[in-house]
């Protein structure tokens, strides 16, 4: 029974806690409502699939999830030139980088090499405009942006991880108390996979694929590889990055943005809350893919929840999901003082919406902050004798 109630948590929690994320971040990228709901499918089912794969493959808890940051990179992004065809050209980019990281460890070695504070400041200030949402909801309604807050917070002295899906269901009895759903809303429940035919832009190469790929390789595939470890569990990184990526190509074409290694499901599978005996534990992980997989086929009903709640509200969730995230992040960037000024750079740069030539912040505060720690390493070496 424990790793079918550990797996089942899993993919609870997974799904309720940021799926939100994911639809505001296809929304703001230029998906209609329908494509949101099946990038939210191929994504979950892909997932789902994944972790089942890998796990029986394997025989050790192989959680796979989608790109939560990247959603939330997504969502301070924008609108971006072409639409939603070249969002989607550039997670077709993203599973070729993950693919390629995969199969050609230099790759994978110059993306564990860069800076981490210059990652998590990067991060960090992608996350830094969700997560001031809580905020804003209570400003702008606040007995329902008030309700959804102080659940979280008494739910997570509780028990944390049930602390965003407590919040979830709050705001779904708030939605469907106040809200009136929008006609054909029951013909919407079940989602349909929508093709999008991708097209290729070199901004959103840089501002969108690129960045992508940067912040699931280093907060999710990494992350995920490190909880395995922790738990004694050793598999080549390698394959497991390769094979996330193809699943990434797979539904990228349905709206899917990307598709990677668990990180903190990852340690509710491969722990000894799964089952005493670790050999046994990759149970947990199919009946987590198993879940994923079903909370897919209802990514339709979800759609139709967001499509009717006041958009603050959902932002609000999201930026509750992300808070953790982001106080990691922003610790990680300001932890080390002799890179911490690069790294404020970098937060700042990411974090101002600032857009060149269609490229958005993510890229550009990574190379600024890239560029202070070159002219800080130049000084240094101009003033040894």
């Amino acid at each position: 029974m424990a790793p079918l109630a550990a797996g089942l948590l899993a993919a609870f929690v997974g799904f309720a806690s940021s799926f939100a994320v994911i639809l505001k971040g296809l929304a703001a990228v230029g998906a209609t409502p329908s494509q949101a709901a099946s990038g939210l499918m191929a994504v979950s089912v892909a997932m789902g699939i994944g972790g089942i794969w890998l796990s029986l493959r394997s025989r050790m808890p192989i959680s796979v999830a989608w790109s939560t940051p990247g959603a939330a990179l997504l969502a301070s992004t924008g609108a971006v030139e072409g639409g939603f065809p070249a969002a989607v050209g550039a997670f077709l980019a993203t599973g070729l980088l993950i693919v390629a990281a995969g199969l050609f460890r230099p790759l994978g070695r110059a993306v564990a090499a860069i800076p981490a504070p210059l990652a998590n400041a990067m991060l960090a200030g992608v996350l830094l405009s969700l997560c001031l949402a809580p905020v804003r909801a209570v400003a702008e309604v606040p007995a329902m942006g008030l309700a959804i807050v102080v659940t979280w917070a008494v739910v997570a002295r509780l028990n944390r991880l049930l602390a965003v899906p407590a919040a979830v269901v709050v705001t779904a009895v708030l939605v469907l108390a106040t809200t009136t759903l929008p006609p054909g809303s029951a013909a919407s429940l079940w989602p349909a996979p929508v093709w999008v035919t991708p097209v290729f832009a070199p901004a959103t190469m840089l501002g969108i694929a690129l960045p992508l790929f940067l912040v699931t390789m280093a907060s999710q595939n990494i992350p995920g590889i490190a909880v395995l470890n922790a738990n004694g569990f050793h598999p080549d990184p390698g394959p497991l990055f390769t094979r996330t990526g193809l699943l990434t190509l797979l539904c990228a074409p349905f709206g899917g943005h990307a598709v990677n290694l668990a990180a903190i499901t990852a340690a509710i599978c491969a722990g000894p809350e799964a089952h005493p005996d670790p050999a046994r534990r990759w149970r947990a992980a199919t009946v987590a893919g198993a879940g994923y997989i079903v909370f897919g086929l209802l990514a339709g009903g979800a759609t139709v929840l967001i499509a009717a709640a006041p958009p603050v509200l959902i932002e609000a969730v999201a930026g509750l999901a992300l808070l953790g995230a982001f106080g990691a992040a922003l610790m990680g960037a300001v932890a080390d003082p002799a890179q911490r000024e690069a790294a404020i750079v970098t937060f700042l740069v990411a974090a101002s919406g600032l857009t060149i030539w269609g490229i958005g912040g993510a890229f550009w505060g990574l190379l600024a902050g890239g560029a202070m720690l070159l002219i800080a390493s130049a000084g240094r070496q101009g003033l040894r004798p």
